[in-house]
C-alpha cells in the first residue's frame, strides 16, 4: 500500500507540475510540485523513499523540462535525504516545523540547484531572493494542505456522512 501511495505522490506531482506550467503566471513556474512532494513523502516514510522519490522525481523533471539532466535528479535526491533524516531526528509532526521545513528545503533546493547549472553549465551563480521566497512560501502553502487534507481528510469526511446518517434517521 505504501509503495502505491508513494508511486501514486510523485506521478500525481509530475502531471500535475507538466500539465500546470504553462498556466501560472504567464509561463514562470511558481510552485515546484515534485519538490513539494519529494519533501511530503520524505517527512511521511522517511530518508530511503525520500531519497528514491527525489532521484525518480528529478529526473523526470529534468528529462520533461530539457537543458541538463540530473541536476534536479541530484538536487531533489539530496533533499529528499536530508528531509527524511531531519524528520526521523526530530518530531515534526506539527504544523510550524512542517511549514519551516518546506520553506528551507525549497531554498536549499534553488541554491543548490544553481550552483550545479553553474559549476556544470560554465555560467556564473546568479540567484534571486524574491522568486525563489515566493516559491517556498507557495510550497509551503501547497504542501501544507496536503498535511491536512490527508491527516484530517478521511475524520471530516466520517464526520459529514455520520450528520446525513442521523439527519435521515429523523423524524418530524
Amino acid at each position: 500500500m505504501r509503495t502505491a501511495i508513494v508511486i501514486a505522490g510523485i506521478v500525481g506531482a509530475i502531471a500535475l507540475q507538466t500539465t500546470l506550467s504553462g498556466l501560472l503566471t504567464g509561463g514562470g513556474i511558481v510552485i515546484n510540485l515534485v519538490l513539494v512532494a519529494v519533501v511530503y513523502l520524505a517527512l511521511s516514510y522517511g530518508a530511503v523513499t525520500g531519497t528514491l522519490v527525489g532521484m525518480v522525481g528529478g529526473l523526470a523533471q529534468d528529462t520533461l523540462a530539457g537543458g541538463v539532466v540530473g541536476i534536479g535528479g541530484m538536487t531533489k535526491t539530496v533533499i529528499g535525504f536530508f528531509v527524511g533524516v531531519l524528520g526521523a531526528q526530530f518530531n515534526l509532526s506539527t504544523t510550524v516545523p512542517r511549514l519551516v521545513m518546506f520553506v528551507a528545503a525549497t531554498v536549499v533546493h534553488q541554491v543548490v540547484f544553481e550552483g550545479l547549472h553553474a559549476l556544470i553549465g560554465g555560467r556564473p551563480f546568479v540567484l534571486q531572493w524574491s522568486p525563489v521566497l515566493i516559491q517556498a512560501l507557495a510550497n509551503a502553502l501547497v504542501g501544507m494542505m496536503a498535511f491536512l487534507i490527508v491527516e484530517k481528510g478521511p475524520e471530516a469526511a466520517q464526520r459529514r456522512r455520520m450528520g446525513r446518517s442521523s439527519l435521515s434517521q429523523r423524524r418530524y
